[in-house]
């Protein structure tokens, strides 16, 4: 019996059909059923069955393809290899079983060979043919209708057949071939930019008047209180710098403190250079590589034709799929093809990968004005170092990697690397070193179902920056201030040498994104005045709209110098920042105690921080903020109940909480995008749009605007 079927499968592979004998081994008698199910596998006409008006499962199953789907590791009766659901017998479902033997969900694997990928999802066998449907009413538009076996026709539901053409080398001038066998060694052949205008405002208009700034961001100032007795000197007196982009949207976000700013028109917004470098080494395979491919479809379905995308897929080596192709219908539909093509096996080549995407950057001729790179891995890099050692050689591993990568000190950062990790055995240490040093941001997905809308998030706010290249300027008005210290987290700051200034670079900025600095300053005693000027605030910037640069001047901080003065309430916002930057350090410090082995320690710095967090005025008045920091502190703790629980998540959730607080810019933590209170807290409005699409398109709900679906997500599983 076993000779048998050797022979059939060979006959499979060969295009072929061998007539087999029936033996008593036989589980089913020879029927209708049994030849049209040989025909279907092979590809050859079959006699019309008595009763089929469609491929049904729940007719008996033949032993051939029960014994075909056996000898076939990776092949499953029991789920579909495209949306990743179970195939119940009686379900009312078809079955489509290809040539290669697979299994799938016959409407998965129709709406799967839409773009016309002819490649089988499980093994990438190459179909000779591939099956479509479509209403009777309503043919399928220049495809041929092939019917060899005679079946009878559903009035609901035909069967199409629809044989491959030959392949088109190009879809357009500017776009290369798929999977050509060679890279060029320069990439310089990224699709030219449109050059038009945006709607309602001229590009090419090199004037900026002072009412368009204003609509762009807003300044605003809190003293630590509002009042000092005048014979009074304060040598640590805090002032919050709080700076606020426009909104895009009609919503306002209730979250936020500020009066609403201009509304800037959606159409406005500035186009994306986009690399994803993505991770398809062996322990990507099955769900995880399905999860991702749906993803990135969600991706490049929400870029639009101004914006540009490229792909290096990484294992033991790395690859460009294709160059920076605008995302027309055109470009988006070679995208889904190339990303649908991916295959998992080998190692985990991070670096590489990493070159290789700062070289589609760094070598293209023409540049969009906002570029980022998104890097996604589930594992250690097997090539370069292991990050997770000690004495932290994940900081000797960033200086590997292209400067562009590595940022200047004079500018700031070039191209920042968002950059997810994914499960327990990712290194955590390493990508949250890359993104830090990039000026990106580090991601924790806990699950798998998190993966798309962390990837939503993250282009939210990627497509709709309103600020570029932001400079803060602080100056002293008094003679006799001195600037003692600036709390700005991760941003690069500096003083003069007299501590009269001092600047903060901020980068980029999303619509409605808040960016609080804490300024520390030295209170003279006045006898005269009534009150005291403390400090000017200036903000340089690029209008990424105007190309312009632009110089916005916030009011003047004073305080009052009254002769005595009563009992002054600690202002709130103040208060609050205050929480946050006090929470983070806490973060940072148990962070270096877990590293060290000492979890006790760890726990109690956390707890510590709790504690006087919720002596704080902030607390007392119910902020939500605060709220949100005593509950993330909360989790972290849990955390790191023991060392195998923080070395399976601890230190990821961690690292992301640290990158989300440093750079004040929401992040995805643990099992959920909006799995906890203090991750909405950096969300922007563009930002919960774009999560709120992807919610609803993975739980198959109505989606307000109209997408297009990539084939691998019409029924994806929903988040856990």
């Amino acid at each position: 019996m076993g000779c048998k079927w050797r022979k059939a499968k060979l006959a499979l592979g060969l295009n072929s059909c061998y007539h087999v004998p029936r033996t008593v081994e036989d589980d089913l008698p020879p029927s209708s059923e049994s030849f049209s199910d040989a025909a279907l596998l092979c590809n050859l006409p079959a006699p019309p069955p008595a009763s089929w008006s469609r491929f049904d499962h729940t007719s008996p199953v033949p032993a051939a393809r029960r014994l075909l789907s056996k000898s076939f590791g990776r092949s499953s009766k029991k789920t579909c290899s495209i949306c990743l659901a179970t195939i119940n017998p009686g379900d009312g479902h078809a079955v489509f079983t290809s040539e290669c033997s697979h299994s799938f969900h016959f409407h998965c694997v129709t709406l799967n060979q839409k773009f016309g990928n002819p490649l089988c999802p499980v093994c990438r066998t190459k179909w000779k043919e591939i099956p479509l449907q479509s209403p009777k009413s309503d043919p399928i538009p220049g495809r041929t209708t092939i019917n060899t076996a005679g079946w009878p026709q559903n009035n609901a539901l035909i069967t199409v057949i629809h044989r491959l053409p030959p392949s088109h080398p190009n879809f357009s001038q500017h776009v290369l071939p798929l999977f050509q066998a060679t890279e060029p060694a320069v990439f310089d052949d990224d699709e030219c930019l449109n050059r038009q205008e945006f709607s309602g405002r001229n590009v090419s208009d090199s004037t900026v008047s002072s009412s368009d700034s204003m609509k762009t961001i807003d300044i605003r100032t809190y003293p630590e209180v509002s009042s000092i007795p005048r014979t009074e000197c304060c040598d640590d007196f805090t002032v919050l710098i709080q700076l606020k982009a426009a909104i895009t949207n009609s919503s306002q976000n209730p979250r936020k403190n500020h009066a609403p700013l201009p509304y800037i028109s959606q159409t406005l917004r500035t186009p994306v250079d986009l690399v994803t470098v993505l991770d398809i080494s062996g322990s990507m395979a099955g769900t995880k590589l399905a999860l991702l491919k749906q993803a990135m479809g969600f991706v490049i379905q929400n870029l639009s034709s101004n914006d540009r995308l490229s792909v290096i897929a990484f294992s033991s080596t790395a690859r460009r799929l294709f160059p920076l192709c605008q995302m027309s219908e055109t470009g988006r539909q070679q995208a889904l093809q190339a990303v649908n093509s991916l295959v998992a096996n080998g190692g985990t080549n991070i670096a590489e990968g990493l070159r290789k995407g700062a070289k589609v950057m760094e070598e293209r001729r023409e540049k969009n004005a906002v570029a980022s790179i998104i890097l996604f891995s589930d594992g250690q890099d097997t090539y370069t170092v292991n990050g997770s050692g000690g004495n932290h050689p994940e900081q000797n591993y960033v200086f590997l990697l292209p400067l562009s990568i590595q940022g200047h000190e004079r500018s700031g950062f070039q191209i920042p690397v968002h950059t997810f990790g994914f499960g327990a055995d990712h290194d955590a240490s390493l990508m949250h070193s890359i993104s830090e040093t990039s000026g990106g941001t580090f991601s924790f997905l806990e699950t798998e179902a998190a993966v798309q809308n962390a990837f939503a998030q993250c282009i939210g706010g990627l497509l709709s920056v309103v600020v570029q290249e932001l400079q803060v300027g602080i100056e002293c008005v008094h003679p006799s201030l001195l600037i003692r210290s600036i709390k700005a987290g991760s941003y690069p700051s500096r003083m003069t040498a007299d501590r009269c200034a001092g600047y903060i670079d901020v980068g980029d900025l999303y619509a409605d994104e808040e960016r609080d600095f804490l300024v520390s300053v030295n209170i003279p005693a006045e006898f005269s005045a009534s009150e005291t000027s403390l400090l000017k605030v200036r903000c340089v910037f690029k209008d990424p709209f105007s190309k312009e640069m632009v110089t916005l001047e916030g009011k003047e901080v004073k305080i009052r110098r009254p002769e005595t003065v009563g009992h002054e309430v600690v202002s709130i916002e103040v208060d609050r920042q205050r929480n946050r930057m006090q929470a983070a350090g806490a973060i940072s410090q148990a962070r270096a105690a877990a590293e060290q082995g000492d979890l006790g320690s760890a726990v109690s710095i956390l707890e510590n921080c709790r504690k006087a967090l919720s002596e704080t005025v902030s607390a007392k008045c119910q902020d939500r903020l605060c709220a949100a920091l005593d509950a993330e502190l909360n989790e972290m703790q849990e955390r790191m109940a023991n060392r195998h629980v923080y070395e399976a998540s601890g230190r990821a959730y961690i690292l992301s909480g640290l990158s989300s607080h440093s750079w004040q810019r929401a992040t995805a933590r643990g099992d959920s995008t909006d799995s906890a209170s203090i991750v909405q807290a950096y969300q922007t409005p563009s930002m919960v749009e774009m999560l709120t699409r992807s919610q609803a398109m993975l739980s198959g709900s109505p989606i307000t605007q109209t997408l297009d679906r990539p084939p691998w997500s019409l029924a994806s599983p929903k988040p856990r």
